[in-house]
């Protein structure tokens, strides 16, 4: 089973006031800990959307040591979903592919693996994380869903597709990281101490 990992990567981040994916926590930056992430599960394919100023984000994606893919969104501002169809457009070969979040900080792998296995063996068209009874994200689609993914018109969105399926979603019961959202200064001082008491844990 060939799987994708769609990273979004092409907002303002207007709240923030900067790009919050190149943002230095414990000593990478935001995005860094995202692929870091991804490249420890059976995920086949990586393809960052850039789309807001992305040559500082592409240089950092150049300097890893594991090739990324990247494609260039440029109705960025048209919102997360046209950046999800812009990958999606990518990873039409994938059997299966994941809508990451950029700033999901503490993306598990375990909980990426686990999803992909769910997706195997249970054979839905989504898998979703849930974390005391709110969905999150990141989201696993079949390639059954793919084209009806790209067909969405620029008023509906990926929450559409999910809703229009919810007979056949598989959801795994998941930590608050799932449901976490990085869109403030505060919110980056937050996430960060999150993952320095997740790394003393250890």
């Amino acid at each position: 089973m060939w799987i994708a990992a769609v990273v979004l990567a092409a907002g303002k981040s207007e709240r923030m006031g900067k790009n919050k994916l190149k943002q230095i926590l414990n000593g990478k930056t935001l995005i860094d800990h995202v692929l870091d992430a991804l490249e420890q599960t059976k995920v086949d394919q990586i393809i960052v959307v850039l789309g807001n100023k992305p040559d500082g984000l592409r240089s950092i994606l150049e300097s890893r040591s594991v090739r990324v893919e990247t494609v260039l969104n440029e109705n960025y501002e048209r919102g997360m979903t046209s950046s999800f169809k812009k990958g999606l457009e990518r990873a039409k070969e994938a059997d299966a592919a994941f809508l990451i979040l950029g700033d999901e900080l503490i993306l598990e792998p375990t909980f990426l693996d686990n999803a992909i296995d769910r997706m195997q063996v249970k054979k839905p068209l989504i898998v979703c994380p849930v974390h005391n009874g709110k969905k999150g994200h990141p989201l696993l689609f079949s390639r059954e869903l793919f084209q009806e993914i790209l067909d969405l018109k620029e008023t509906e969105v990926v929450r559409d597709i999910v809703h229009r399926y919810v007979s056949r979603v598989v959801t795994i019961d998941s930590a608050d990281w799932t449901v976490m959202d990085i869109d403030t200064p505060e919110d980056l001082i937050k996430a960060e101490k999150k993952l320095q008491d997740r790394a003393r844990a250890k």
